[in-house]
């Protein structure tokens, strides 16, 4: 129940503040609603009760508050004189909402999840914007048009910014005093101590701007302010009277299909507006809780049932009273039920005392609100994500701005769509051309979803494709795909391809979609492969493998595939003598696939009669065309190597490994002593050189010594059918160097016993 989360997590005292100070927002907000939309006061005061009172509870939201939006207005006011009656609105009301029921029941709310970010967040700063240009006005005295009217064209025929050039005309001294003081106040309060206080400022506000109110009241002449810059909130004389403020449908309007219309019409739009505002006071959650979408529509559709049976106006997620819960700390739903309990209260029983609240306290409060929200650092946020972000982001509020809510949302909408459909239509593919050992392949990797809006381009790269090509079409990370898009790529695969003399291989299709996987190149080496291949062609291979893998542009393969192609036999293009270090795998370092390199690993990457016989195997046998020794920066076994050798110890005496100092002892061949215990490292990095130069040294001696020490070698190397290079990989970089026997000036080699 929502007493125990208050009770438990001491939300009551943070609650209890916000929903005052969204009672104080709102009470205005409600009044100019209902008569921006040509209905009765009382029934947009009625509107925002249910919200907080009904809407509030029913809601999954724990931030979000209901009432009349603005984004209504227009709407509310066509059908209302469409229908001829506010009673026949109302009726379409209670259409609205059990269609708004059934969309909540149907799990509707799912479509609350694709609406972009940017024009979430286009949302919030124009909302931003709205108060700030439409409280400014208000906070001097300057009140012609409703009181919380959100659009830009106002029912008095001015538009925000000729209200603005009024203003300047029209400036109430009495009524301009409480606002800018408030506004001081206000900011002040927020940094100062007395932010700690339990009190929330806008409360302190209100009672300042009352307090001033009647200090002028005293003063008279051009200070007094008056009716038409306090809040007024309809007075009943008797309990009966209150209760005359209700209002039943015309039933008897039931027949009519303009009801259903605007009954339709009414649930679209809410719904609309209420699942985007939802997002949006989401974002502004320092809990980052999600709301149920979906039991949102429901509690929506609930409460616009009722109000259309009690004669108020329809309701949505409404964005000000939101934020403004958000920003005055509010934490759950019971902010927004206080906030209902408070209107309904205060317009009952104490409507005589709200009459006394000067308007301009209350746009001070909602113009600090403003400028929260419209905060510079979130344009400058959306601008260095670049236009596909900015453009939606910048559309959206000038659209708010210049129009309302509901009209501006569904621009900055199509917007997002227009940059979604040309980033689809330019690059909804990747396409890349892999280097296999046979042949060249052009990879189509299909993205996640593809839809009709990927036909275009698809057809256009499969075009492209020469003829006698050879087209890979990858859907391994694809979750869905258009039957429009299968029936193109099976016309592709059977004529198209034959005719022109392309192979097609397929990758990754779900079985439903009929398309098995056939490879129809070969992705790991054959005979065929190995015999056609020259030392120098390996060679290069190597080179290119270690590009692909330090720009991250590894090839496709289907390692399962290899498993099974290699089962038979194998027939390795290289011999490759490495580290046992686990930053160095050869397959990886140069993108290689299985059956493709034998690999011989060791501490060191040295040479034995036992590593000899291993790599003659590999050339004079399996028929490897190259013998690739590779070392690499940071070896742990050379530095050992260094440091032993210069503190005149054994790997046995520091270690206690018996058989370390055979592989300590053949690094060491390629250090000199006496120079080791002369160094002295100014820094790591200096040591760190040394090493990488040992090691490279130690490349070259081992290359060498492979040469000299193995007849069957030596003779493979004459006879042109293999050859033997040495490479140092950068384990920072990942970037290999290949070194030739005439790059360094090794020590001469010594035989390996």
């Amino acid at each position: 129940m929502p007493t125990e989360d208050n009770a438990k997590s001491g939300n009551l005292l943070p609650d209890l503040g916000a929903g005052l100070v969204v009672f104080l927002v709102a009470l205005p907000l409600c009044l100019g609603v209902a008569l921006a939309s040509n209905a009765p006061l009382f029934s947009g005061l009625l509107a925002g009760v249910v919200g907080g009172l009904v809407v509030g509870f029913l809601s999954g939201s724990h931030t979000s508050v209901s009432g009349p939006a603005a984004g209504l207005t227009a709407v509310a006011a066509a059908q209302i004189t469409a229908l001829g009656s506010f009673q026949a609105f109302l009726l379409a009301v209670v259409v609205a909402g059990l269609i708004q029921i059934v969309l909540g029941l149907a799990r509707a709310g799912f479509v609350a999840a694709f609406f972009p970010t940017a024009v979430i967040k286009g949302l919030l700063a124009a909302i931003g914007v709205i108060l700030v240009l439409k409280q400014i006005p208000h906070v001097v005295g300057h009140d012609p048009d409703p009181d919380g009217d959100m659009a830009f064209q106002q029912p008095d025929h001015q538009n925000t910014f000729t209200e603005l050039i009024h203003t300047v005309e029209d400036v109430h001294p009495g009524a301009a005093t409480v606002g800018l003081l408030s506004i001081v106040m206000l900011v002040l309060w927020e940094r100062s101590r007395l932010a700690r206080l339990p009190v929330p400022a806008p409360l302190v506000v209100v009672l300042f701007g009352v307090g001033l109110s009647q200090l002028f009241r005293q003063l008279g002449r051009e200070w007094l302010i008056e009716c038409g810059h306090l809040v007024q909130v309809p007075v009943a004389d008797s309990v009966a009277g209150f209760l005359g403020f209700l209002q039943l449908p015309d039933f008897e309007q039931l027949s009519n299909p303009a009801v259903y219309m605007a009954g339709l019409t009414i649930a679209a739009a809410a719904s609309i507006q209420s699942l985007v505002t939802l997002e949006a006071v989401d974002r502004t959650d320092p809990q980052r809780r999600a709301s149920p979408a979906s039991r949102e529509l429901l509690a929506q559709g609930c409460g616009n049932v009722l109000l259309g049976f009690l004669g108020g106006l329809p309701i949505v997620t409404e964005i000000v009273r939101g934020t403004v819960n958000v920003k005055a700390g509010g934490r759950t739903k019971w902010a927004a039920v206080v906030h209902g309990a408070l209107l309904l209260g205060c317009v009952a029983l104490l409507p005589t005392l709200l009459n006394l609240i000067p308007l301009s306290c209350l746009a001070a409060i909602l113009l600090v609100t403003g400028v929260k929200l419209a905060s510079p650092r979130l344009v400058r946020s959306m601008w260095v994500q670049g236009w596909p972000q900015f453009a939606p982001f910048i559309l959206t509020v000038a659209a708010i701005v210049l129009t309302d809510p509901l009209i501006g949302v569904l621009i900055g909408l199509a917007a997002s769509v227009v940059f979604i459909l040309r980033s689809s239509v330019r690059w909804p593919l990747r396409l890349i051309v892999e280097r296999h050992l046979s042949e060249s392949v052009t990879r189509i990797a299909l993205p996640s979803q593809v839809s009709f809006l990927n036909r275009a381009v698809l057809a256009r790269s499969l075009d492209e494709i020469p003829r006698g090509g050879h087209v890979l079409l990858d859907a391994e990370h694809t979750d869905y795909i258009d039957p429009d898009i299968l029936g193109l790529i099976r016309e592709f695969t059977e004529q198209t391809a034959p005719a022109r003399g392309v192979e097609v291989s397929l990758r990754g299709f779900r079985s439903e979609y009929r398309l098995s996987d056939q490879i129809q190149y070969v992705d790991y080496s054959t005979r065929d492969v190995q015999e056609a291949m020259t030392p120098e062609q390996v060679l290069q291979l190597l080179r290119d493998g270690n590009e692909r893998f330090r720009a991250g542009r590894q090839l496709t393969r289907d390692l399962g595939r290899q498993v099974r192609g290699t089962a038979g036999g194998q027939h390795p293009l290289a011999v490759v003598l490495s580290c046992i270090d686990s930053r160095t795998p050869a397959e990886l370092v140069f993108d290689l696939g299985v059956g493709d390199v034998f690999s011989v690993r060791l501490a060191g990457n040295v040479a034995s009669r036992k590593v000899l016989g291993s790599i003659e195997y590999g050339c004079a046998v399996a028929g490897a065309k190259l013998v690739l020794v590779m070392g690499h920066t940071r070896c742990g076994a050379v530095t050992a190597a260094v440091d032993l050798i210069c503190s005149g110890r054994t790997a046995a005496e520091v270690t206690g490994c018996q058989h370390l100092d055979h592989i300590i002892g053949d690094v060491q061949r390629v250090v000199d002593p006496v120079a080791c215990r002369a160094a002295h490292w100014p820094t790591p990095a200096d040591k760190e050189a040394f090493v990488n130069d040992v090691a490279r040294r130690n490349v070259l001696r081992v290359v060498a010594s492979v040469v000299e020490q193995s007849e069957t070698l030596r003779r493979l190397v004459r006879e042109g059918r293999i050859a033997v290079a040495g490479a140092m990989y950068d384990v920072n970089t990942g970037e290999m160097e290949f070194l030739t026997a005439g790059a360094a000036d090794p020590a001469p080699a010594q035989s390996d016993q």
